[in-house]
């Protein structure tokens, strides 16, 4: 009899430990696609993030690509809608679209597709569908910390009167956060500080965005920040040209750490820091929630509280002095006794931001 129970109880265990190993297969088996606009997933940048996500979640470094995830770029805004509704129609246990220019055609698709999974990052004003999930960054937060080192290095440097440029992509109020918000940190530390804008309107072109960075920099301009996806690598492009002519500004990168890009002899970059936002960690959070069974609609946050966002420390040449002021302004958001606005109106309220900016808070 003893015998008897315990060869049954051998083999509850043994179905014990292999439903839990079948579970944990089926968990790592899901499948995902990232739809991106026609930068692609090479932009270095948001879309970048988004896919490194994708690659940390699964671990293998792309070989599972075209079996358990995808990447599809839509090669103009009107590809968005079809490219959603064929993949929703194939075999993707979660589609994932990035940028606030996805948000019509996922508002449309996803209602057409109740038992779809969605997310979508830099949107939060969707209709709440139990389908679908709406992560938004409080992109302003990790700006004011690259505008205070940004101004923090020009005082280093014994620049009286810096100038500070930025260069959006599209116009809108995620990358009005990004303006904003370096503004209001650049001018924590220079109050008359001089800031002029530009946006290219276009995520994928670099060669404006060069000329516009050219143009800012012969005007006197000490650093640009550059918030406008795959058109921002035109910033970095002509920052290394300035320095390697010998003149001292700087690019500052976004979304991922850009240090490498701006990279022009050994040793030296010409980005002195990037806005990190941390978009992978809104695609390894829905490809959790998916995979654990624990998927809930609605709207997500990530900010400095959670590690959504911040800035790098990679270039050597960013003085201490401005990494340490960056990270006193941290401590001063955490705390709550820095609340950086979001919006243009805002901070045109406060007198911070000049009149005339392309910013736009819709």
């Amino acid at each position: 009899m003893k015998k008897a129970l315990l060869a049954l109880l051998v083999l509850c265990m043994s179905f014990a430990v292999f439903a839990q190993g079948a579970q944990e297969a089926q968990q790592e088996q899901i499948k995902a696609v990232l739809l991106t606009d026609a930068t692609g997933i090479d932009d270095k940048s948001f879309n970048a993030a988004a896919w490194r996500g994708i690659l940390d979640f699964y671990g293998d470094n792309g070989t599972g690509r075209g079996v358990l995830y995808e990447n599809i770029t839509a090669q103009s805004s009107d590809d968005y809608v079809p490219n959603l509704k064929n993949a929703a129609e194939a075999d993707w246990d979660l589609i994932i679209t990035t940028g606030f220019t996805w948000a019509d055609a996922v508002e449309q698709v996803a209602g057409l597709y109740p038992d779809q999974k969605f997310i979508i990052v830099d949107v939060d004003y969707l209709t709440q569908r139990d389908n679908l999930i709406q992560y938004i960054y409080e992109e302003e937060q990790g700006s004011y910390l690259v505008g205070v080192a940004a101004a923090e290095q020009a005082k280093a440097d014994g620049i009286a009167n810096p100038k500070f440029g930025f260069v959006g992509g599209v116009a809108g109020a995620t990358i009005t956060k990004f303006e904003i918000g370096y503004i209001e940190g650049v001018k924590s530390i220079y109050p008359e500080a001089e800031i002029v804008d530009f946006y290219v309107n276009d995520w994928g072109n670099p060669a404006l965005a060069k000329t516009a960075a050219k143009s800012m920099y012969d005007q006197g301009v000490y650093c640009i920040f550059a918030a406008a996806g795959g058109s921002g690598l035109g910033v970095i492009a002509q920052a290394k040209e300035e320095r390697l002519a010998g003149k001292n500004v700087w690019a500052i990168g976004v979304d991922s750490d850009q240090y490498a890009d701006g990279i022009y002899a050994d040793g030296k970059s010409a980005v002195l820091t990037s806005m990190l936002k941390m978009v992978e960690n809104s695609t390894i959070d829905a490809l959790k929630k998916v995979s654990e069974n624990i998927w809930k609609g609605g709207v997500v946050t990530q900010n400095m509280a959670n590690g959504g966002v911040g800035y790098a420390k990679t270039n050597s040449e960013l003085k201490a002095s401005a990494a340490a002021a960056a990270d006193k302004a941290a401590e001063g958001i955490l705390a709550g006794t820095i609340v950086v606005d979001k919006t243009y109106k805002a901070a045109q309220a406060k007198g911070i931001a000049p009149a005339g900016l392309g910013a736009i808070d819709d």
